[in-house]
């Protein structure tokens, strides 16, 4: 038997993903009529119909979602490794990061200068969301690699990995002095700012308050880091931040520090796909010793 034609594959496999002929063909830059006949060779090449009308659009038949299957593995597979491949020939790499919102972006800026050395050309872009969007993005091969605040379960996600650069320890800060109230107590006298339960510092805290009896009212809930300090700022509310902030970042700013937790961190994981094990970006971050900017 004559082997498949793998055009005519690759052209059922885009308007499969497009869920149109008229999709398929924008996108390979062909007329509809070329898509059509190549699928039509296809059909007859596997014996079957690969796709039945659904209302005005197609949709895979029984035949075509199996063939569809093999089909988005081998075109994946096979961009992963154009991806390898061009990491060791482009002058100028392109690296996109996602970055859960959750994070502190003070720490975040340091771990990615060591993505970008003075001597290497690295074109960085970052993207801002929650750790299941950026998770689906890097599945999806739209991100190269996440910094989040929990790791990924490689049983889970297949293909995934994720390495822990380090841990801050928290603190409540506020920006008027509380005197005269123990911690912590003191957080059931003002207005309070978390950061959002979506994520794992913000789930850690409200069981923190659960445990240790307290009631707390929580004025807001905050993905931005940065939001969340300049709204406690404005409406002199109680706010989360990293502990070695209060000698650092909020030295200047007549920012005190109410308490610090025991026990309680924001952590932070690099995560990225198998494809990006030998990428020189993330071999740098995997093999830095963060150690000194956790402390």
């Amino acid at each position: 038997m004559p082997h498949i034609n793998y055009n005519h594959l690759y052209y059922f496999w885009h308007v499969c993903k497009s869920g149109s002929v008229v999709g398929a063909a924008e996108a390979l830059y062909l007329t509809p009529q070329t898509i059509t006949g190549q699928i039509k060779s296809l059909e007859e090449r596997l014996g079957g119909k690969l796709f039945k009308r659904q209302g005005r659009g197609l949709v895979p038949s029984e035949l075509g979602q199996l063939v569809y299957r093999y089909a988005d593995k081998m075109f994946t597979l096979s961009q992963e490794m154009l991806d390898i491949v061009n990491y060791r020939k482009e002058s100028s790499l392109l690296f996109d990061v996602g970055v859960a919102d959750a994070l502190s972006k003070r720490l975040v800026s340091r771990v990615l200068e060591a993505a970008v050395p003075d001597n290497a050309q690295i074109h960085l872009r970052c993207f801002e969301s929650t750790h299941e969007m950026l998770l689906e993005q890097l599945s999806l091969h739209k991100l190269d690699m996440i910094l989040s605040d929990c790791p990924v379960d490689s049983t889970q996600q297949e293909g995934l990995f994720s390495v822990k650069l380090g841990e801050s320890p928290i603190s409540f800060f506020c920006c008027q002095p509380m005197a005269g109230m123990s911690f912590p107590a003191c957080l059931e006298q003002r207005p309070l700012l978390i950061p959002g339960r979506r994520s794992m510092l913000g789930r850690k805290l409200l069981n923190w308050f659960n445990t240790q009896g307290l009631n707390v009212n929580i004025l807001g809930e905050f993905d931005d880091a940065a939001l969340m300090k300049a709204f406690g700022m404005n409406n002199n509310a109680i706010f989360v931040a990293p502990a070695i902030y209060s000698s650092t970042e909020f030295q200047d700013e007549k920012i005190e520090e109410v308490g610090r937790l025991e026990g309680i961190m924001e952590e932070y994981y690099v995560i990225f796909a198998e494809r990006m094990i030998q990428h020189p970006s993330v071999q740098r971050i995997c093999h830095t010793d963060f150690t000194a900017l956790f402390v």
